[in-house]
């Protein structure tokens, strides 16, 4: 527990390090958006195979006492995805921020994760596809700072390729090996 702390703590500081560096720019570097799309679709594809690979069985499973469950971790990633786009990009969102509210404490069936899942992922690239690429250094707020959208973005990608990792870890702990490293 103590060791999962630590590496959240680095990976936290760490991510700061770079989005600081990176709003020093004040602009998107040269073709963020084609670059972004990659590494979410990297990403988006990996959390939802792996989210299939998981048995239905394990979806409750937590590591320990006040630890996220599988399914837990699933929609905190779905509610973000969501959340991100609408709450700090202004971007209209097909779900109610109630009811994204509240999937990490009610929605645990398995395919009812993986389908808000499926979905969060692609009302993103949905958003990131109608991205006008001058916009993208409109400033908004992110944590209280002033940041273009692209720090948002980027935020955004990162967020889930913390939960991505920690998604392998419940899965190699449950001895479910992530489909793309057969």
């Amino acid at each position: 527990m103590l060791r999962m702390r630590r590496v959240a703590v680095v990976f936290f500081v760490t991510t700061l390090t770079i989005l600081s560096a990176l709003q020093a720019e004040a602009q998107a570097p040269d073709n963020f958006l084609g670059e972004f799309q990659r590494q979410f679709g990297a990403s988006a594809q990996k959390l939802v195979s792996l989210a299939e690979a998981m048995p239905a069985s394990k979806y409750d499973w937590s590591p320990g006492e006040g630890v996220a469950s599988v399914a837990r971790v699933y929609m905190h990633i779905a509610r973000y995805n969501y959340m991100y786009l609408h709450e700090n990009m202004g971007r209209v969102s097909p779900v109610h921020p109630d009811e994204y509210g509240r999937w990490e404490d009610e929605v645990s069936d398995k395919d009812q994760v993986v389908a808000i899942l499926q979905e969060s992922m692609q009302y993103v690239r949905d958003v990131v596809e109608a991205v006008d690429t001058d916009s993208l250094d409109q400033k908004t707020t992110l944590y209280g700072r002033d940041v273009g959208e692209w720090a948002v973005l980027l935020q955004l990608v990162t967020h889930m390729n913390e939960h991505l990792g920690q998604s392998i870890a419940y899965a190699r702990l449950n001895e479910v090996v992530p489909p793309w490293s057969n």
